[in-house]
């Protein structure tokens, strides 16, 4: 009898705690590379998730893919970071409540000796003409990203289609890139998030660096929930108050890797 009891107790216990997790919500955001490998996210979601008995289900990819899964419905809200697709999102009618949320900005990285000589370079555009000029091998993205987007705006205000056995599209995130470049002593394009987070791993110095083409300005949006109806627009408008929220700008503030400050909050009042 003492046995029978005892299974009952278990099997509600078990039943209870298995309707528990069953009733967590679950958030889908589709991100950058860039927030996921510098280690973002590890700090900035957790409060979040805790606070509202939500899991928050990352799916790290570039921002062109980031905003195609926000297109299709796949996920409830992006935090991206090219401002022109960002817009078109939002014009198409497939995102709404876009906020600002941070800014970092790109650096171009490459090996010491810098045979292209970028380092000399007066501006972005001119770093990319010696690139060119020298066929110093270069490793791009090749992913529709943000960083892939910058990079091709680049080259065609340089007036340059980059082909050739020097131009090596990677179709990787920026940290597989970065040590790609490390690894065959080549130049690339790098959010600063992510080089910090790697620096130390890599022997791969930043050569360039400071001009304004390269700001890096992120958004958070909401996808629009009369294109997609399923979607779980309360909650992705909830997360987007705490990301540009004084709490969340406030974690964006205070994360630092080696002592660096790899992003600065940019919340707007509303």
């Amino acid at each position: 009898m003492n046995t029978l009891v005892s299974l009952f107790f278990i099997s509600i216990m078990v039943t209870g705690t298995f309707s528990s997790a069953m009733a967590e919500t679950r958030l889908r955001l589709s991100t950058t590379t860039s927030t996921e490998n510098s280690g973002l996210l590890s700090v900035l979601l957790p409060p979040f998730e805790k606070a509202n008995n939500v899991k928050i289900d990352v799916i790290s990819v570039g921002t062109g893919k980031a905003l195609k899964l926000g297109e299709n419905g796949d996920v409830d809200v992006v935090l991206v970071h090219a401002r022109p697709a960002e817009d078109k999102f939002v014009s198409d009618g497939y995102g709404v409540d876009r906020r600002d949320v941070m800014y970092n900005d790109f650096v171009m990285v490459g090996p010491k000796n810098d045979p292209a000589e970028v380092k000399k370079a007066g501006n972005a555009v001119e770093a990319f003409k010696r690139l060119a000029d020298g066929k110093a091998e270069f490793i791009s993205r090749g992913d529709d990203s943000g960083t892939n987007q910058l990079e091709k705006a680049l080259w065609k205000e340089a007036g340059i289609v980059p082909k050739g056995a020097w131009y090596i599209e990677a179709g990787q995130g920026m940290g597989a890139v970065l040590q790609m470049a490390f690894d065959k002593k080549a130049y690339t394009l790098a959010d600063r998030g992510t080089y910090s987070a790697y620096e130390s791993k890599i022997d791969l110095p930043i050569l360039f660096q400071g001009d304004k083409a390269l700001f890096n300005p992120y958004g958070i949006i909401a996808v629009n929930p009369k294109k997609h109806p399923k979607v779980q627009y309360e909650l992705a408008k909830k997360f987007i108050d705490y990301v540009a929220g004084p709490e969340g700008q406030k974690i964006i503030a205070a994360f630092t890797v080696n002592g660096k400050t790899l992003f600065f909050p940019d919340a707007k009042k509303q």
